[in-house]
């Protein structure tokens, strides 16, 4: 009788996750989310757990000195197939760090395009849950993934990591995923605001430039706005969302050049479109705009520089891949209860004037267990 409420519940999943992936629309505002520092108010005992993990990801791995009776299954669904290298570089990081933790695994990867691959996503978590995994890492960035991961919570397993998500949703603190890692896209785009802002003096005319209209593009975009929006000498003349297609950055950009010939700045709020966008910048001899790149990843650290990137938030990218396999590390030792509800990483400010050898010294911390399968 349980295997057959089993194959029911999963049938109505089938069904629901297609429905979630044909049903269109923008994720809530941002006050939908938690921020991780009023989250931490609310959960006060969450920072001793967040230090805790913090120190864990920093230090050696300390393998098991039982071996676990099986493997742990983990399916993996990225929306991988873009410029950034970072959820390329978080999974051979995650997998190094299982290996060195002495923790066999069975990994599923699938790999998509970010936004436009809703379908194709929804169809290869049916069938990542028909394998049945321990884990499952995901992530969100629009009304589907929403609806999936809804159903997904009520089925109670797998445990769930959301990926690139590190401000919890509201309504689930009362049924939140097993843990939420990554780096603060606020905080990545309020040091790259400083320094642009200041660059510009607080004034001129500037334009935001997404990948997609959902939750990353967002959050990354509403705190380059918001900073800008306390000057008023700056205005905003153009908000485009690239509809996950780059080649429509690189057209807005050069229509918005030709309209606004004095503009002064371009936020991007993703690699993709930050290249995108630079490409105009130098078909036209427009680089005395200032732009930004997001992530700091091998492609975006090739471009800084004179004529390049100016400035990109870098993240310190391996440590979301540990601090996953340290959490399944914890809950193996039967340590649930110690693993946080958030882990964010560390992010660094990079510019076009930061010396050589400090840029050096961070790709050594941020891709120390991926560099090996850096493809650039």
């Amino acid at each position: 009788m349980a295997g057959c409420q089993s194959i029911v519940r999963l049938a109505g999943l089938v069904l629901g996750l297609w429905m979630a992936a044909v049903s269109g629309g923008v994720l809530g505002a941002s006050s939908d989310f938690v921020r991780v520092d009023e989250y931490m108010q609310r959960h006060p005992e969450q920072q001793a757990l967040m230090a805790d993990l913090s120190a864990r990801v920093r230090g050696p791995a300390v393998p098991l000195s039982t071996p676990p009776l099986r493997e742990i299954r983990i399916a993996v669904i990225y929306p991988a197939l873009q410029a950034s290298d970072y959820w390329r570089r978080s999974l051979a990081s995650m997998e190094a760090r299982l290996r060195a933790l002495d923790m066999p695994y069975q990994l599923k990867v699938y790999m998509s395009r970010p936004t436009v691959d809703v379908n194709l996503q929804a169809r290869q978590l049916t069938n990542a849950l028909q394998w049945r995994p321990d884990y499952l890492v995901f992530t969100l960035d629009t009304v589907p993934h929403l609806r999936m991961i809804e159903r997904v919570l009520a089925l109670g397993r797998p445990r769930l990591i959301l990926q690139n998500v590190t401000t919890p949703l509201a309504e689930w603190e009362d049924d939140p995923p097993f843990l939420y890692v990554g780096f603060d896209h606020e905080e990545g785009s309020r040091l790259i605001a400083e320094w642009m802002l200041e660059q510009a003096d607080y004034r001129g005319k500037y334009m935001t430039l997404s990948f997609s209209s959902g939750y990353v593009g967002r959050m990354r975009s509403d705190t380059f706005v918001g900073m800008a929006g306390r000057h008023p000498g700056l205005e905003r003349v153009a908000s485009i969302s690239a509809d996950g297609d780059p080649e429509r950055a690189y057209r807005e950009t050069l229509r918005t050049l030709e309209a606004h010939p004095d503009l002064t700045m371009i936020f991007a709020a993703s690699t993709d479109v930050a290249l995108a966008a630079l490409r105009a910048l130098r078909e036209t001899d427009r680089l005395d705009v200032l732009i930004n790149g997001w992530g700091g990843g091998s492609a975006e650290l090739e471009a800084l520089g004179p004529g390049g990137l100016d400035v990109t938030a870098m993240r310190i990218n391996d440590d979301n891949g540990v601090a996953m396999a340290e959490a399944m590390r914890m809950v193996m030792l039967g340590q649930q209860a110690r693993v946080p509800a958030i882990f964010a990483g560390d992010i660094v400010r990079v510019t076009r004037d930061t010396p050589p050898e400090r840029i050096e010294e961070l790709k050594r911390r941020a891709f120390r267990l991926s560099e090996s399968s850096d493809d650039g």
